[in-house]
């Protein structure tokens, strides 16, 4: 092989490992994105009202996630109610659990006070949006 053909060979193989490292990137970053956790492309908050379930399964004192509609709705005081969105502000994946009066994120480990929106725990650096909240006939109202 001459040297021109050795030195055209390896500008190939370069360009081959490049086009393979900005391939498995886009994989990594997909693996970053939302789509599997309801967060991609819909909105942090309610855009209409939406009932989330009975008031009363939100514990004096506790809270409450009603993942399913991204809203994380906190009871400090008997008949009072705070509710923000579940949706994570680091890459928008909906929190997956309550544990120990803070809001968890399955995808980077954010974490966030139940009873303020606020970040506990990093990568996220900006607190929940404040949903507003209300009881009809005994039901938790969001939006």
């Amino acid at each position: 092989m001459s040297a021109s053909q050795s030195a055209a060979r390896r500008t190939v193989l370069k360009g081959a490992a490049a086009l393979a490292g900005a391939v498995g990137a886009g994989a990594t970053l997909s693996a970053c994105s939302t789509g599997s956790n309801g967060g991609a492309g819909a909105p942090a908050v309610p855009e209409e009202p939406v009932e989330l379930g009975a008031a009363s399964e939100v514990p004096v004192g506790g809270a409450k996630l009603f993942r399913e509609r991204k809203v994380l709705v906190s009871c400090p005081a008997e008949g009072q109610y705070k509710a923000f969105s579940a949706q994570c502000t680091h890459a928008g994946c909906v929190l997956d659990k309550i544990d120990k009066g803070e809001g968890n994120c399955p995808c980077h480990g954010s974490r966030f006070d139940v009873t303020t929106g606020k970040v506990v725990q990093g990568p996220a650096d900006r607190p929940l949006p404040a949903v507003p909240v209300k009881v009809e006939n005994g039901k938790l109202i969001a939006g």
